[in-house]
């Protein structure tokens, strides 16, 4: 690999009835969730500039929620229909691996201050991170970056209530779901965090995962878009299962990203199965038209052994 290239609620003004009538803003939506207190739980709330998209995705992603037992934050932006929707965007679950993106986005952030790039050491175990979710990899940039330079990404970056796992505990990392959209941002447009160069790179290795992760939100996908994914799972005696997918689909007309976080499932498998009910419904609002792509399973060896994960 050529070492060089390893270097990253729109308001509306004026009188609503006269933007109304223009159609240029579609009423943000908000729409019960699917937990057994739904009346007064956490709801989906939807804004779009596409007329009635807010509102279907709003009750689909409930739809496509109801019976389900797990406590699930979800986070989406589409840039075409300049489409938002969020769930629980502000709770906190443990990272599992998905916080990899994080440590590799930190890493190029800390190689572009410092003008250098990725050593060939630095690009193989980024690229074992994330294609194969490899743990000891990710270990040790944790360890090389350190709390200072993790902290610093995270402060730049704007995911303010991102919280790095103590004492080597990086599958702990408290993350949310506005948090990792914030970084789905940061990783589909240009902007003065991540370099073009970073941006490009990090959405390349999301796009070589292997086969048995490429789960969660690439589920459902339009066939067309180019699906890049990383996913994470980890269970404890508390709030069972965590099942976690951040997924970018980009190109041929898609610009959108999705997040979903969930614990409190009985099995891996219920996570992935929460996980890809949403991203279903979700790919087909915002792409009625496109055949979708099959849908992914998980790997049948569901485990992530952190570093000596303390007893919970």
């Amino acid at each position: 690999m050529n070492t060089k290239s390893r270097r990253i609620s729109r308001r509306f003004h004026g009188p609503v009835a006269a933007t109304l009538a223009a159609g240029l803003l579609a009423p943000l939506v908000t729409i019960a969730g699917a937990s057994p207190a739904a009346a007064t739980g956490p709801t989906v709330t939807c804004s779009s500039k596409k007329a009635g998209l807010a509102d279907k995705l709003a009750r689909d992603i409930t739809s496509a929620l109801r019976g389900k037992t797990a406590t699930t934050a979800v986070s989406l932006r589409d840039r075409t229909t300049n489409t938002v929707c969020t769930l629980r965007p502000d709770q906190r679950y443990d990272s599992a691996s998905v916080v990899k993106v994080t440590v590799l986005a930190a890493l190029l952030w800390d190689a572009k201050k410092r003008n250098r790039f990725l050593t060939d050491r630095e690009a193989d175990l980024a690229t074992a991170m994330i294609t194969k979710s490899d743990n000891a990899a990710t270990s040790t940039l944790w360890k090389q970056l350190g709390m200072t330079k993790i902290k610093g990404f995270l402060s730049a970056a704007g995911m303010t209530r991102t919280v790095p796992g103590a004492d080597g505990y990086w599958g702990l990392t408290q993350i949310t779901a506005r948090d990792e959209q914030r970084l789905m941002d940061l990783l589909t447009a240009p902007n003065s965090v991540l370099s073009p160069n970073s941006r490009a790179y990090i959405l390349k290795l999301m796009g070589k995962v292997i086969s048995s992760q490429r789960w969660g939100t690439p589920a459902g996908a339009p066939a067309t878009a180019k699906v890049q994914v990383k996913n994470g799972w980890l269970s404890r005696s508390t709030h069972g299962w965590r099942v976690h997918s951040v997924g970018a689909f980009t190109g041929n007309g898609h610009d959108y990203s999705i997040t979903v976080l969930t614990h409190d499932n009985r099995t891996m498998n219920d996570g992935v199965a929460t996980i890809q009910a949403v991203a279903r419904v979700i790919h087909k609002d915002l792409a009625p038209s496109a055949p979708a792509t099959a849908r992914y399973t998980p790997t049948s060896t569901p485990k992530e052994a952190f570093p000596a994960v303390p007893p919970s």
